[in-house]
């Protein structure tokens, strides 16, 4: 039983380092591009407590190196990780997220220790430590719970990413079967709820994983109509595009034809007009001169 805890412990040392190393590749994205954007310091601070006092609760246990390894090495992920947040985060949130380092990872932590080895003796200690180690971890394995209700709402997983549930709930069962094996109820009981939303995540996953969000569909909607508006509208200013080639065709033909002569034009104009008149109107029109009369070149009625 030993032998078999011990491998189990190994297996699980092996997977949850795997876990806190998952976010190397987001601060190499941080430190490449000198801003944490949008990331939030809060899970790497939280994370480096409850390694903190998991290393901690270890030393204090006689069996629990596989302990002091996993959550030592843990504890030094996420050390770094805070330090690289504070260093390229904006002031406004650099300033917030060292105030949240004092509190917890220096202010709470180091009360937490003092008063184990002050307040309390022998057993009692591991027992003071165990149950507060127990309350972080299944504070942390609560935490997708948010997440799981959004799965639910919006019938997509694009905001759980199936390789760290994944990770999260073997690395559960894993520690779930060691802490049965050497019989410790403080790791057992966190890591067994965790084994069970781990399992709840999984069945979301194959649940809605090809299923699209509904705000998914409607953007897709959207371009589809706004594509079909475009498509239209072009269209449109093709036709217009034609028709105002046409005119200006047919404009510039009418400009490139000689233009009448103005006394030609004047003279033809009087000539229609004196043919529509009435014999009334061409007499009482016609322009009588003295001359003309005196010399009777006029035929009057």
């Amino acid at each position: 039983m030993a032998s078999l805890s011990f491998i189990i412990g190994i297996i699980g040392n092996i997977i949850s380092i795997l876990v806190f190393a998952s976010p190397i590749k987001t601060f190499w994205w941080v430190v490449k591009k000198k801003s944490t954007e949008s990331y939030k310091g809060v899970p790497y601070i939280t994370t480096f407590l409850s390694t903190s006092l998991w290393t901690f609760y270890g030393i204090m246990n006689p069996d629990g190196l596989l302990v002091v390894t996993v959550n030592g090495a843990g504890a030094i992920f996420q050390l770094v990780y805070v330090i690289l947040f504070l260093v390229y985060a904006p002031k406004d949130k650099k300033v917030k997220t060292a105030k949240l380092v004092a509190i917890l990872d220096v202010g709470f932590l180091g009360a937490a220790i003092a008063v184990t080895l002050l307040a309390f003796h022998g057993i009692m200690r591991l027992t003071f430590v165990g149950i507060i180690c127990a309350g972080l971890t299944i504070g942390m394995y609560a935490s997708p719970l948010s997440v799981m209700r959004t799965v639910i709402k919006t019938k997509s997983v694009e905001y759980m990413p199936f390789l760290l549930s994944f990770f999260l709930f073997l690395n559960a069962g894993v520690w779930s079967a060691y802490a049965l094996l050497v019989k410790d109820i403080y790791i057992g009981v966190p890591k067994a709820i965790g084994f069970i939303l781990g399992s709840a995540q999984l069945i979301l996953y194959l649940m809605y994983n090809n299923k699209k969000s509904a705000e998914a569909i409607e953007e897709e909607e959207e371009e589809e109509g706004g594509g079909g508006s475009a498509h239209l509208v072009k269209g449109g200013i093709e036709m217009h595009s034609v028709e105002d080639n046409l005119n200006n065709r047919s404009l510039n033909k009418w400009k490139s034809l000689p233009k009448p002569n103005f006394s030609r034009q004047h003279s033809m104009q009087k000539i229609i007009k004196t043919l529509s008149l009435t014999p009334y109107e061409l007499q009482s029109s016609w322009p009588l001169h003295k001359s003309d009369t005196e010399e009777g070149n006029l035929d009057l009625p």
